[in-house]
């Protein structure tokens, strides 16, 4: 056997590859060379080379060393990943099921990022040397250059404000000489003190503890405050406090629309912008990022909930801002909880972990009843205005003629708002103009041809498109069934369709949608939440982004106009959903100057989350919700998980789910649901059927749908086969 040969051990190494493999390869180390755990290598994988680890645990010394294939390049100017992070991983591919390879694909996401960058070409002051001729532009370049320093040539010239052949001819003439330079300086560091907030007697209580958790180990703790309380002066003070302790710290946050405002305040306590980390930063900066982050010259991190698989050299504390918030679920390819793998990071690392929402979810809020975590209470607002006033419009008897969708008494409280100068926001979460578009004359009804859904109509483009694929198709003349002309009607509202109603009632006001499917992207976004906040626009229509953490001063009246949207579906979460969404997006009325209003259209006033919302009892709300997840078994309580079978023949993926539902071993404990066609049946055209397993809380249930899947029917080419633990959403 070749593992008898000390000196063969030597020469070969495991290497975690990002691909959909149960754990590492063995490879050949190149003569001369030497790896370790954490080392970041490239390594041949069939027809190609991929990045890859080297990885803990003893290489399989038995393979024949003629067949090993040689690790192709060690990236020794990057820092290893070090054992903290990998343990991470094989945490996260342990608690998801997913191959661990996939994890570590989340960590190795900037390839750009394992060199340094190289440098680029400046020019500096030859000092003792001047121009033949000294114009006005020459006197302007070397003035501007006075400090002595370097500058690109571009930069130089815009600062000057002389064109760049100005800046060549003072190089010609040796009056510049061209240098080296670094292509980005280290980022400045923030400054903890360098401006205070006056907080309330509750922020304080809320900071001091906080600040006290970091001697605690891996604590955990809930920000738990109603929307304006200042939650976020309150973790900047748990964030000074770790870079005191010369730790580096990583905010996550939801959903891309709020970084602006949350850097502009970072900026405000701290003296400098914290670095981003999200889907829309440049491939450039992110490998920036990714490589200060390693090198412990990026102290602060902002970002989306990919940013917790960064490579921290000296990571101390996590915050989950909005920790309620479904955006933190991801669920493709590796199917995981940000904030639940967040608390995992802080734990296995023995670091604060901080949570914070207005409106915590359940399990947050039980963790806290139990003790595991440490509950920080902000009753009130921090500017002292009054929570809003919130009535329910019964859409039975009180709501608008046919053809309008918002009811009268809303509407009348729209112009007094309007005459006021204040600003009204109406809510509904719904893209798009209609949802559903259809011929009156045949019926016919526009269907995604790559999912079970209906196309949505965007009249502002002229299109029809599915919002799970992206399919995309102009919206036609005539009927596709029938040819009748001028017979296509929308069935429905979206904000579009709100936005032209609001145009017709209210011609003179400045009115705003708020969409993430509208163009020009999160830069669009950040310019128009920019203007909300500034009082630029009267009246905003928005979908569910702007519910979360938004801050818009002359906002005095929300208006929600489907407030029964979120209980229709068969999700057990759909109470504390629908409570969590509507809560949050009222909570934006008022929340500066107090004399907020909220109205919620509605065709249920009396069902129990609109009930408690009426009377804002929080607290009634979660209890009643709490008892019912423990009657049930649901989360806290119990487990769910959630199997997912996918195929492009649909007879074929409804036969191999039922023979792996057919195959799954018998435990009283496990309870097995399905297989049953999805909700979204079809999506991207691969048909769907779904598998939900219910157990007690202690049940080992990676360990009980492991074994099932190792010992039943092996999926065949085409099949996929998706396990998602402790589900969010039931798509």
């Amino acid at each position: 056997m070749f593992d008898d040969d000390p000196a063969f051990k030597e020469t070969i190494a495991s290497v975690m590859v990002p691909v959909a493999v149960p754990g590492p390869y063995t490879y050949r180390v190149p003569a001369g060379a030497s790896v370790a755990p954490g080392t970041i290598v490239k390594v041949p994988l069939g027809p190609r080379e991929v990045l890859g680890a080297v990885w803990d645990g003893e290489p399989d010394a038995a393979i024949n060393p003629k067949k090993l294939k040689a690790i192709s390049h060690i990236y020794e100017r990057a820092r290893p990943l070090d054992e903290e992070l990998r343990r991470f991983v094989d945490w996260v591919a342990a608690w998801t099921l997913a191959p661990p390879g996939m994890v570590l694909r989340m960590v190795l996401r900037s390839e750009e990022a394992l060199e340094d960058e190289p440098p680029i070409t400046g020019v500096r002051k030859v000092e003792g040397h001047m121009p033949e001729r000294l114009t006005p532009a020459r006197k302007r370049v070397l003035d501007t250059m006075e400090d002595g320093l370097a500058w690109t040539k571009s930069g130089l010239a815009h600062a000057a404000g002389v064109s760049a052949s100005v800046v060549d001819g003072l190089v010609a003439q040796e009056v510049l000489e061209t240098v080296s330079m670094p292509a980005a300086p280290p980022p400045p560091k923030p400054q903890v003190d360098y401006a205070t907030v006056n907080l309330t007697s509750s922020q304080k209580v809320a900071a001091e503890g906080l600040v006290a958790s970091f001697d605690k180990g891996a604590a955990v703790s809930l920000i738990d405050g109603v929307t304006g309380s200042g939650k976020t002066e309150v973790y900047f003070e748990a964030i000074a406090e770790a870079l005191r302790r010369d730790k580096q710290v990583l905010v996550l946050l939801p959903e891309i629309a709020l970084t602006e405002q949350f850097l502009r305040r970072f900026e405000k306590r701290f003296g400098v912008y914290p670095a981003e980390w999200h889907s829309e930063i440049t491939t450039k900066k992110r490998a920036r990022t990714w490589r200060g982050v390693a090198s412990g010259d990026v102290r602060v991190v902002i970002g989306a909930r990919s940013a917790l698989f960064l490579p921290f050299s000296e990571l101390g504390l996590i915050i989950v801002d909005e920790e309620h918030d479904g955006a933190f679920k991801q669920d493709d390819r590796v199917p995981y909880n940000a904030r639940d793998m967040a608390v995992v990071r802080g734990h296995l690392s023995k670091f604060p972990v901080i949570l914070a929402s207005a409106t915590p979810s359940v399990e947050s809020r039980v963790n806290c009843d139990l003790g595991r975590y440490t509950r920080f209470e902000l009753p009130e607002r921090a500017s002292g205005a009054e929570m809003p006033e919130l009535k329910a419009i019964d859409m039975r008897h009180e709501g608008p003629d046919r053809g309008r969708w918002i009811a009268p008494e809303l509407l009348e409280a729209m112009k007094e708002t309007f005459a006021d100068g204040s600003q009204t926001l109406l809510f509904l979460n719904r893209r798009g103009y209609a949802p559903l578009t259809l011929c009156r004359t045949c019926g016919h009804r526009f269907q995604c041809p790559h999912c079970s859904s209906w196309l949505v109509e965007h009249r502002f483009q002229g299109r029809l498109v599915c919002h799970h694929c992206g399919h995309s198709e102009a919206v036609p003349k005539n009927c596709p069934s029938c040819s009748a002309t001028d017979s296509l009607v929308p069935c429905g509202p979206g904000v579009e369709r709100i936005a032209e109603e609001v145009e017709d009632r209210f011609p003179q006001a400045r009115t705003l949608i708020l969409s993430s499917d509208l163009p020009g992207g999160p830069e669009r976004l950040r310019r128009e939440m920019k203007i909300v906040e500034d009082g630029g626009a009267d009246i905003v229509i928005g979908t569910q982004l702007v519910a979360k953490g938004h801050n818009f001063p002359k906002m005095k009246l929300v208006g929600v106009i489907d407030a029964d949207l979120g209980l229709a579906h068969g999700d057990p979460r759909a109470a504390e959903k629908t409570f969590q969404l509507l809560a949050q997006v009222t909570g934006r009325a008022g929340r500066v100057t107090g004399g907020g209003k909220g109205y919620l259209q509605t065709y249920s006033p009396d069902h129990p989350v609109l009930k408690a919302l009426m009377s804002q009892d929080r607290d009634a709300f979660y209890a009643a919700e709490i008892d019912a997840r423990r009657a049930a078994g649901l989360p806290p309580f119990g487990r769910l998980a959630g199997i997912v079978i996918s195929g492009s023949d649909k007879n074929m993926t409804d036969g191999f789910a039922r023979a792996l539902a057919r195959a799954a071993p018998p435990d009283g404990a496990v309870t097995i649901l399905g297989p049953a066609e999805a909700a979204l049946a079809m999506v991207r055209g691969r048909y769907r059927f779904r598998l939900l397993l219910m157990a007690p809380r202690q049940y080992d249930l990676q360990g009980y749908i492991r074994h099932w899947l190792e010992q039943g029917p092996h999926a065949v080419k085409g099949m996929r086969v998706q396990v998602d633990i402790d589900p969010q959403h039931f798509l």
